[in-house]
């Protein structure tokens, strides 16, 4: 049970970075085309690929399970998965 807990707050964080990153982005470039969308699932999708090669069973460094499914799962989770929709302003 700790395990969803630990998800949630990971994936609060993550969508709460999504959410920033986005409207910065935005404010920026527009809303025309999706470009903190692209960006943002482009480079959260990197980081779980090189995180998870990183801390792999023959990876450089040494993290807990738990540690990987709260980042993983729920930090980069959230932070790629977070509805378009609820960043309109």
């Amino acid at each position: 049970m700790l395990t969803y807990l630990w998800v949630a707050i990971g994936g609060a964080l993550g969508s709460v970075g999504r959410f920033w990153l986005n409207g910065i982005i935005s404010a920026r470039f527009g809303e025309t085309f999706p470009w903190g969308t692209m960006l943002i699932n482009i480079t959260g999708s990197f980081v779980i690929g090189f995180f998870a090669s990183l801390t792999g069973t023959e990876g450089r460094w040494l993290v807990s399970p738990a540690f990987r499914t709260f980042f993983m799962i729920g930090i980069c989770g959230g932070y790629t998965t977070f509805p378009r929709s609820a960043c309109k302003r």
